[in-house]
């Protein structure tokens, strides 16, 4: 098991919590909540050690377009990239309903 974490840049506030995703062989789950001050913070829990760079790419291209205040813990199970972009954008349309 490895503990990853990124500190982004934010500009907007969030107002509801979000999760999405279960932890699960090849799966993983994403706990999204409102953070105050200007920056979100991401924490990784991951069963797949080394993964570091290709984490830090996804989040980089994620907090690209998404500027929300926000903490977020992500469980991993050994998703795929694409697999960890998609839980993001489903929670971030969770908390904005």
């Amino acid at each position: 098991m490895e503990r990853i974490e990124f500190d982004y840049p934010a500009t907007h506030a969030v107002l509801k919590k979000a999760h999405v995703g279960v932890v699960g062989s090849g799966d993983l789950e994403v706990l999204l909540e409102p953070l105050d001050g200007d920056s979100a913070h991401v924490s990784i829990l991951t069963s797949v050690d080394g993964f570091r760079n290709t984490w830090k790419a996804v989040l980089d291209r994620f907090f690209a377009s998404y500027q929300g205040a926000v903490r977020i813990q992500i469980h991993d199970a050994g998703a795929t990239p694409g697999s960890v972009l998609l839980r993001l954008q489903q929670a971030v349309e969770v908390s904005q309903r």
